[in-house]
């Protein structure tokens, strides 16, 4: 009888530990650290706007000029440009020295670039306000292009009020934007990188931010209102 008890508390003792032992491999593992509330809460101090804040900030004020950069600022221009690194150098950037790339992208493969719903709108508003509309980008120049009919197309922009695209092209450290600001007496100044708000900065104008689009072929993503630029909301689409 002795023997038996002895037996029969093992048995247990054998099955509470395969219990404990199967308990700890059942527990769940965290999948992440997680967050907390104060986390979620925690801000940066960007200077946000909407279309229609910047609409009232110019009540009153005459018609002026104003610009725009193309890429990532109006157009989601990425599958070309992902496009022409695949064909020209893959896994590399050499392809945006290509000229062989840029007479492709200047001239037809606009034709996939998808128009931001930011940019619809901000070019409509200052349309409404007669203000005087050029495109500035640091794409190369080549000898056609059909940009222009694109972004008039694409935006509904009228005819007599079309400006030909603005290539300024791309020279190390150098902001090949600036001038052009300058000549053209842009007050207004939108785009998604760095260097253009700094060249409206340069020339006194507003440079106001759009986001760039998180699966933007152009990496790394810049930061936002660190020049103290206004940033539009919802900008990334």
């Amino acid at each position: 009888m002795r023997k038996l008890t002895m037996a029969l508390s093992a048995v247990c003792l054998l099955l509470g530990l395969n219990q404990s032992v199967v308990a700890k491999e059942s527990a769940p593992v965290p999948l992440n650290p997680g967050v907390t509330v104060a986390q979620l809460a925690q801000q940066v101090p960007i200077h946000w706007v909407s279309v229609a804040q910047i609409e009232n900030s110019l009540l009153g004020r005459a018609p002026m000029a104003v610009g725009f950069d193309i890429d990532d600022t109006v157009l989601f221009s990425s599958p070309g440009f992902y496009r022409g690194q695949k064909e020209f150098s893959p896994g590399k950037q050499d392809y945006l020295k290509n000229p062989e790339f840029w007479e492709k992208m200047n001239n037809g493969w606009d034709d996939f670039s998808m128009p931001k719903e930011a940019a619809r709108n901000l070019i409509a508003m200052h349309l409404k306000r007669g203000d005087s509309i050029y495109f500035v980008t640091g794409r190369s120049p080549t000898k056609t292009e059909t940009v222009t009919q694109t972004l008039q197309k694409d935006f509904q922009i009228p005819q007599a009020s079309v400006n030909p695209v603005i290539f300024a092209g791309d020279q190390p450290g150098q902001n090949t934007k600036t001038q052009w600001l300058k000549d053209k007496k842009i007050k207004v100044f939108y785009g998604d990188s760095d260097g253009d708000i700094t060249a409206a900065q340069d020339v006194g104008a507003r440079g106001i931010r759009l986001l760039r689009a998180s699966n933007s072929s152009y990496q790394p993503l810049p930061k936002a209102g660190t020049f103290g630029e206004e940033v539009i909301v919802n900008s990334e689409y």
